[in-house]
């Protein structure tokens, strides 16, 4: 019984799955504003030298927030891309546990 009762506290306590939606960047370019840093013709080419060279970590930027991701591998197939990611938010530290990330296609 009492097993059950903190089995359902700890799922009632978990985080909610959310989804996200913005361009994967870096941390030195939060605000996907890579003109000034030239690193790249692109901002996917200038975000891949950021990480590369700087040591920059990838991001997820909302075009007014920018997230810190858990998974670093992942988002590096999607920099400078519009993704959907799925994962759950730490407010305080502003970081997605990120579970998938879904690039956004054009019409």
């Amino acid at each position: 019984m009492i097993w059950s009762l903190l089995a359902v506290a700890v799922l009632a306590a978990a985080p909610a799955t959310q989804t996200f939606t913005g361009t994967i960047t870096d941390n030195m370019c939060g605000n996907a504003g890579h003109s000034s840093m030239r690193m790249g013709p692109t901002d996917a080419e200038c975000t891949i030298a950021c990480i590369d060279a700087h040591g920059a970590l990838y991001v997820l930027y909302d075009g007014k927030n920018v997230f810190m991701l858990s998974d670093q591998q992942q988002p590096a197939r999607f920099a400078g891309r519009r993704v959907r990611i799925a994962g759950t938010l730490d407010a305080k530290t502003k970081t997605i546990a990120v579970q998938s990330i879904n690039a956004i296609t054009s019409r």
